[in-house]
């Protein structure tokens, strides 16, 4: 039977803009389920954590990873190659740092891995970084995984997991929080467990109403700005010591273990600033030093230390190291 030419040409264009309208619609970023069946379609050597599982998982250079969706997983910041070798296994595309701290672009990109960084901080953070969180995990799983992770990935990027997984209703708001605490996010952080409490399903448009040009390095945080933040929260530790390490009554937004953890970040951070890497090796020893300081202090009050002159002497010996620091190195 002959068959024009003409016939067998509009059966091919006709198969071939099905197929191209099919790709468009799978990798449309505006379209979640779209993008959640692009992530979940690697098969990963290393074995991602399950939203089946109750406890966090360890892997190599890897803590506290737990999934608060197909293709999203909150953790640890990745230590060294072996972080981001297990990452790159798990067939993590993107990696979003909610961490104060300057990623490492350059290891990442080795391993076929790129960076966003949105920090936040333990008190919270506010609908415009909500939002930023939001579109940044909903696009970037259109390429594949995402791994969402803070210093430790016990709270912040925990907070922000469940954030964005209730913001694109993948989860109810109740959920997302019970989400949080097999993260083992500390009920301490107040602030933290309101933003995803108070969160919601986001209409699209509002989404995307948000440009989608993020950094891959926030702006860092200058010497002379961070020494006036520990100046502030130096003050709101001095408060809530007087208070009996609590929440002062006139000030009750200030919690005791999250202002421990700010400053701590803070001081670490300072560590790898370009300020530091023009100063003496024992300049960067004692931001080092006086960061575990504040750690401890975060840690005794996370605990719920009640012993107030066991923290009082912890707090003294933060006061110290500052004032020695400043003594040997202010300009």
């Amino acid at each position: 039977m002959f068959i024009p030419r003409w016939f067998c040409f509009a059966i091919a264009l006709a198969i071939l803009s099905g197929t191209i309208a099919a790709c468009t619609s799978a990798t449309d970023p505006s379209t979640p389920s779209a993008s959640l069946n692009l992530a979940g379609a690697h098969s990963p050597s290393i074995a991602p954590p399950s939203m089946l599982d109750t406890v966090p998982r360890d892997y190599p250079g890897i803590r506290n990873a737990v999934a608060y969706h197909d293709g999203l997983i909150s953790g640890s910041v990745p230590e060294a190659d072996a972080g981001f070798a297990t990452l790159q296994a798990m067939g993590m595309k993107t990696v979003i740092s909610v961490d104060g701290a300057a990623p490492p672009i350059n290891k990442a990109a080795a391993h076929g891995i790129r960076y966003i960084h949105l920090p936040i901080g333990y008190n919270g953070f506010n609908d415009a970084r909500k939002l930023e969180l939001t579109r940044a995990a909903r696009d970037a799983l259109a390429t594949g995984p995402v791994y969402i992770h803070c210093h430790h990935g016990k709270h912040r990027s925990a907070a922000a997991a469940a954030t964005i997984a209730a913001s694109l209703a993948w989860m109810s708001p109740k959920q997302a929080v019970e989400r949080m605490k097999i993260s083992g996010t500390a009920p301490n952080y107040t602030g933290l467990y309101a933003c995803v409490a108070n969160a919601a399903a986001l209409d699209p448009a509002a989404i995307n109403s948000v440009a989608p040009d993020f950094p891959s390095i926030a702006p860092p945080l200058g010497l002379v700005k961070a020494m006036v933040e520990l100046d502030e929260i130096t003050d709101h530790l001095k408060a809530i010591e007087k208070s009996g390490w609590k929440a002062p009554s006139d000030h009750p937004d200030l919690i005791p273990a999250a202002e421990a953890g700010r400053m701590a970040d803070l001081l670490r951070i300072q560590t790898e600033g370009s300020y530091a890497k023009r100063k003496p090796d024992a300049f960067t020893t004692l931001l080092h030093e006086n960061s575990s300081n504040a750690q401890t202090l975060e840690n005794l009050l996370l605990a719920g230390e009640k012993d107030h002159v066991r923290l009082s002497s912890q707090f003294k010996l933060i006061a110290a190291s500052c004032k020695d620091c400043h003594a040997k190195y202010r300009d």
